[in-house]
């Protein structure tokens, strides 16, 4: 082989490469696809957050929001009705 068909070659196989690299960009840059990757990191830290490395619900953690979230219905419904 000669060192031109060689270059050629090199040149070809950068330019499919290039390409590739080029396509995966512009997956990845797609609204929906980021907004999927977003969601997906979402529930693995929710997961992590309310799971043990064993798969075992954290039921402290659990209570924790689950308390948090009725004082914060029951804050706002006192406010809601304190205004009528």
């Amino acid at each position: 082989m000669t060192d031109t068909a060689r270059i050629e070659q090199d040149i070809q196989a950068t330019r499919a490469r290039l390409e590739g690299t080029v396509n995966e960009l512009a997956y990845r840059a797609q609204p929906q696809v980021i907004a999927q990757r977003g969601l997906q990191g979402l529930k693995l830290r929710l997961d992590e957050a309310t799971h043990t490395p064993d798969g075992e619900l954290r039921v402290e953690r659990v209570a924790a929001v689950a308390a948090a979230v009725v004082v914060a219905v029951v804050v706002v419904g006192l406010l809601r009705r304190r205004r009528h």
